[in-house]
């Protein structure tokens, strides 16, 4: 079988551990060397196709590690297909997702698994992988998670939010972190402690407090910081490791700084969302709030430094998008005069690239931090590295030639997310993907579109590259 060579000729290759001008082969799916810019090495290259990257970035694909693609929730489902939301993943530089397989109460993981694998077979544009949802932690589904292992499914999620829908209490959160300590999987967990916050939703409305704010206010910080506490005890009498999803409040980030500090396996993910909106987003009149509600929710403006500053300590070790679209016309407006029926979730797996980019001009995070924390870490934190998350001889070609000067406007209007809004409408950000690779395949090339449902495949995965 012949391969096609490709070089990438002239751009500043940046991964997480150095930034050095240099020229990447690429050979069939493969990249397999790297060479000094203007090296006798890198100039006796020949190739079928070479890559101009002078005055640009070349990063690894972006690894986004939570996304909700065709999610049923609250009676309607997510607006992104895994054809959609992958191919807008790609204009957004980001080549790798892992998605979540849900498993119903009454049901096996097996068949959750399966039904998601259904889903997402021939209609991805990059490559995927699965996380599991537990919602019913049974004897039978405990044995499920140590075939789910051996498969390439190494994580499972379970909720301490969503009562009678996702929601597991201690007990069977327990009895699933041992087992996960005995298997090596890692637990990741929606900590929010559901059940109170359910008595003050139902007092919210009770009191006439329908809109779309007072979702972002009965889900009170507090409550999510004594669940990431709870998540944590239970974790270490578990001996199992934590990755806890989504961290919005400055007190969450407390308690998982204070889990690092004792040395535990205890890990921390926040999103593009509570880094640049806050509950004055949640607060837009005419019911304009709606586009913002997520769990957990945003959080005042306040918070945000405590984000950033966990992010640059390591405290918080990954940035992923939660993307789990639902179009205002017609699934936000659901919840028009009862906020607690408002689908939860924002969408944004086409931004967090070019958002974190801006981050890095802001003077919030490094080139390197970049990514770190949008490639590298989320690659290694769920058994993807290093054939994701790296430039190296042996990886994956999912390369990104970036263009750090480009300005532009994020906007619903010329976004490739399958949704009616954009969280981020008018922000204006520098920097930008100009062409995307997905194993050695341009998907995007200056605007336009040349991938095809199911040049992605599934990608099974090791376990946890962190854990002690």
């Amino acid at each position: 079988m012949t391969h096609e060579r490709t070089v990438v000729r002239g751009g500043l290759v940046i991964t997480a551990a150095d930034e050095s001008h240099a020229d990447v082969l690429i050979e069939g799916e493969r990249v397999v060397a790297l060479a000094a810019t203007g090296s006798d090495v890198a100039a006796g290259w020949q190739a079928d196709r070479t890559i101009d990257a002078t005055d640009c970035y070349v990063i690894p694909g972006g690894v986004d590690a939570h996304t909700h693609m065709e999610l049923p929730f609250g009676g309607t489902s997510a607006s992104d297909t895994f054809e959609t939301g992958t191919r807008a993943a790609a204009f957004g530089g980001t080549t790798t997702i892992v998605d979540f397989a849900v498993q119903s109460v009454g049901h096996s993981l097996r068949e959750g698994l399966d039904a998601w694998h259904e889903k997402a077979q021939g209609n991805c544009a990059i490559d995927y992988a699965f996380h599991m949802i537990m919602s019913d932690v049974t004897e039978h589904s405990l044995k499920e998670m140590d075939l789910l292992v051996e498969e390439g499914v190494t994580s499972f999620k379970l909720f301490m939010a969503y009562p009678g829908v996702f929601y597991s209490d201690d007990g069977r959160i327990l009895r699933a972190m041992q087992r996960s300590a005995a298997n090596g999987g890692l637990i990741m967990m929606h900590a929010e402690n559901g059940i109170a916050i359910d008595v003050l939703v139902e007092q919210a409305l009770a009191a006439g407090h329908t809109d779309p704010r007072y979702h972002g206010e009965v889900r009170r910080e507090l409550l999510e910081a004594e669940a990431t506490h709870r998540a944590i005890q239970l974790a270490r009498v578990a001996g199992a490791p934590l990755y806890v999803v989504h961290v919005s409040a400055e007190q969450a980030v407390a308690e998982i700084a204070q889990a690092r500090d004792l040395g535990l396996n205890v890990f921390g993910e926040t999103c593009p969302q509570y880094l640049f909106l806050s509950t004055d987003n949640l607060a837009e009149p005419d019911f304009e709030g709606a586009k913002y509600v997520c769990s957990t929710p945003l959080r005042p403006k306040e918070h945000q430094a405590a984000l950033w500053r966990g992010l640059r300590t390591n405290d918080l070790s990954v940035v992923s998008t939660d993307h789990c679209p639902f179009c205002f016309v017609g699934q936000k407006e659901l919840g028009r005069g009862d906020f607690s029926k408002i689908p939860n979730g924002l969408p944004g797996v086409e931004n967090r690239m070019d958002l974190l980019h801006q981050a890095v001009l802001d003077g919030h995070i490094s080139r390197r931090r970049w990514i770190e924390l949008a490639c590298a870490t989320p690659a290694r934190m769920f058994g993807l590295y290093p054939r994701k998350g790296t430039i190296a001889p042996g990886a994956d070609a999912d390369v990104v030639i970036f263009d750090p000067q480009e300005r532009y406007t994020m906007s619903a209007a010329t976004h490739h997310m399958n949704v009616d809004y954009s969280a981020y409408e008018g922000r204006e950000v520098t920097g930008r993907a100009r062409t995307v690779l997905s194993r050695g395949a341009v998907v995007v090339d200056g605007g336009e579109y040349l991938g095809h449902a199911g040049h992605g495949t599934f990608v099974p995965r090791a376990t946890s590259q962190y854990l002690l």
